[in-house]
């Protein structure tokens, strides 16, 4: 204890600073069990009353059980966020929760306080490299225009679409197709089916014109994979005779239309298909999903915003938690020029 002390007394600090020191040593050495000194003694030995010794032990578990009150009241914040609408989030998502709901808190305190009460995210399964069908008729193919440049020309300037698998129940399938925004990720039209006709998503091609006639851009893309679906003159005649310009990916290429597996992925590993018993199940449980998603899911990338307020700060530039945080430039847009 004494070469502590001599050590400590080199340092350039303040005085209540060294008294601190000296009483957590007096502490260390006291609990110690070789120790067989007094804390009188102690105190003596460090020139430092007894009283103040004792005070200062009284202090720290004050603020001990003051910082405990304070962990158990934020982390209620905390664990409210991470089960919003039963969908799970990681930090990330609970900070943008968080700070919409007017309670900020910073990321390191999320986490910590993740770690104290053993509070853990699922981790996303990785997922095998989907290869596209051989089974495609050439001559329908069109030129990949988007090139991975997914948020380079503003919203409703690159749509994506594909379809997904959904199992649920006792081996059973149901089908879901969507029309994401790559600039601003808001799924723009979404359709459900128990089989892979078609006729579900020329549905959803219809619903985006009908929904969205005035946002879309005069040189709007919408791209898709070579699925059978997308290659098929049906498809093809509606999206064309709608002034939209089909784009498609390289054949066997999932990272070509990388956003939309994103979404995918994500989708499935925030929803509970394991707890559909039948198809209306699972259509409840995705309509409730696009509405969280589009309105609550707020995304790190997206300033911060779910895809609609994103949506609403692009074309307003009012950005909705100004009071927050400083409001973030938008980014460079530039014009989609489709080469012959």
């Amino acid at each position: 204890m004494l070469k502590k002390k001599e050590a400590y007394r080199l340092g350039d600090v303040s005085e209540r600073e060294v008294k601190r020191f000296y009483f957590k040593v007096i502490q260390e050495t006291y609990e110690a069990p070789e120790n067989t000194m007094t804390i009188e003694a102690l105190c003596q030995q460090c020139d430092v009353s007894k009283s103040g010794y004792y005070r200062w032990k009284k202090m720290t578990q004050v603020n001990i059980e003051k910082r405990e009150r304070e962990d158990q009241r934020d982390f209620s914040l905390v664990l409210e966020a991470f089960n919003y609408r039963q969908k799970p989030k990681g930090q990330r998502q609970i900070l943008m929760y968080l700070a919409h709901n007017r309670t900020p808190m910073c990321r390191s305190k999320i986490r910590r306080l993740m770690k104290k009460f053993n509070l853990v995210c699922p981790i996303r399964k990785p997922r095998f490299q989907r290869q596209v069908s051989a089974e495609y008729q050439a001559e329908h193919v069109k030129p990949n225009y988007v090139k991975r440049e997914f948020r380079a020309y503003g919203p409703r300037s690159v749509l994506l679409t594909d379809i997904t698998y959904l199992p649920y129940g006792r081996q059973k399938w149901a089908y879901l197709a969507t029309v994401k925004d790559a600039f601003t990720n808001e799924i723009l039209s979404y359709e459900l089916s128990p089989t892979l006709h078609i006729a579900f998503v020329l549905k959803m091609i219809r619903q985006l014109i009908a929904q969205h006639p005035v946002s879309l851009a005069t040189q709007t893309l919408i791209h898709s994979d070579q699925g059978s679906h997308f290659t098929s003159v049906k498809f093809q005649y509606l999206v064309e005779n709608n002034g939209l310009i089909h784009s498609m990916s390289r054949r066997g290429n999932c990272w070509d239309n990388a956003p939309q597996e994103s979404f995918y992925g994500h989708m499935k590993d925030e929803i509970d298909l394991a707890s559909c018993e039948d198809y209306e199940d699972v259509k409840k449980l995705i309509e409730e999903y696009m509405d969280y998603y589009n309105n609550e899911r707020y995304q790190w990338n997206l300033a911060k915003l779910s895809p609609i307020q994103y949506y609403q700060f692009c074309t307003t530039n009012v950005y909705p938690l100004a009071d927050i945080y400083s409001t973030p430039a938008l980014p460079h847009i530039r014009t989609i020029e489709i080469e012959e």
